[in-house]
Parts: C-alpha cells; structure tokens; sequence
C-alpha cells in the first residue's frame, strides 16, 4: 500500500486507474477533506455533486453508491465508509476570497495539485467534502457542526474510470467545521 501524506492546510494528488482502490484517510480526527476526481486528459470532465446527487437520489451517499461525471458517466464507487458517514455535497470550496490575504484555500490547493498532473480546470467543481458535517436544520436552512470523524477513520473508493483524484486537507478557520483547527491533515492510501 502506497500512502500520500496531505499536509494540513495543503492538497494532493493522485492517479487512478480503472478498477484501483484508493482510502481518504482522517489521519487524527475531525479534518474535513475536500475531494475531487478528475478525467486525466479532459479537465472539463469531473466528479459532479450535481450529478451525483441526481444519480442516487441522495443528499448523502452511502456505501454501494456510484458517483458520475458532469456528463453522467459513473466515476467513483463507494467500497467502505468506516466514518460516522456525513460527508457533504452541498458546500463550494474555501477559495481566495473566503480569507484575507495569502490565507490557504482548497480551490488553490486543488489547482496546485492538478498542475503537477499537467491539468488546468477551467472551474473549480463543488467539491465532495468528506468527514464534512453540514446540517440541514427544518429542511431548509444550513448549519455548520463540527467533524465527527476520529483518528482513522476513512472513506475507501474504486475508480470507475481512470481519474486523478485530488484531496485538500481544508484550511477553514471558520465555522468550527475540523473541529478547533485544521491542523491534522489527512493521507490517501493506495490499495
């Protein structure tokens, strides 16, 4: 098993085959994990929330679930979540604006990463966040809890096509969400 270390406040990167297993690890609890796959020659092609949520009829996937593409081809299976199992579709990346000035963003992250594949997004997807909890409170309103994820705790896939995938260890100093800091950053796991 091959392991990628993701500094806090920090993302990366790695290449995926068809059929590959890979774990996005919490490495000591409550650090959320923003994650993204993308097509490895086609940036414009990625793991969509939208998609997806149509795909499976769900707000939160769950084990079995295959996630598809912006153009509905399936992308990412589900094999194992040995996590409480909330991990948001909802929520855009932090980026630039979202901090004040030099501040570390998961969109910059996820930029970073992918040019080390050679790829540039023309956008930047909503992405799926992991161990995220965001609350729908009287079926219409958002609330930020903080990560119930504990040290270990992990999301295991299979690709569906061959993808980059791209994890950033989120940096938000706001709202509680990585518990009172991301400071633990997280690690994927190639099976």
């Amino acid at each position: 098993m091959a392991s990628i270390i993701i500094p806090p406040r920090e993302g990366r990167a790695v290449r995926l085959a068809r059929g590959g297993h890979v774990r996005v690890v919490n490495s000591e609890g409550a650090q959320v994990v923003d994650t993204w796959a993308f097509h490895p020659s086609d940036p414009t092609e990625f793991l969509s929330m939208e998609h997806s949520r149509v795909a499976t009829y769900k707000i939160l996937f769950e084990v079995g679930d295959c996630l598809v593409t912006n153009r509905r081809a399936p992308i990412l299976t589900i094999v194992a979540d040995r996590s409480p199992g909330i991990h948001d579709t909802l929520y855009a990346a932090c980026d630039a604006l979202s901090y004040p000035p030099g501040h570390p963003n998961c969109a910059d992250n996820l930029r970073a990463a992918l040019r080390d594949f050679g790829l540039t997004p023309a956008v930047v997807p909503c992405p799926w966040n992991l161990f995220e909890h965001a609350a729908i409170v009287g079926g219409r309103y958002l609330r930020d809890e903080p990560s119930a994820a504990r040290a270990g705790d992990y999301v295991e896939l299979r690709a569906e096509m061959d993808c980059i995938l791209v994890c950033s260890a989120c940096p938000s100093t706001g709202y509680g969400i990585s518990g009172d800091g991301p400071t633990r950053g997280a690690r994927i796991d190639q099976i």
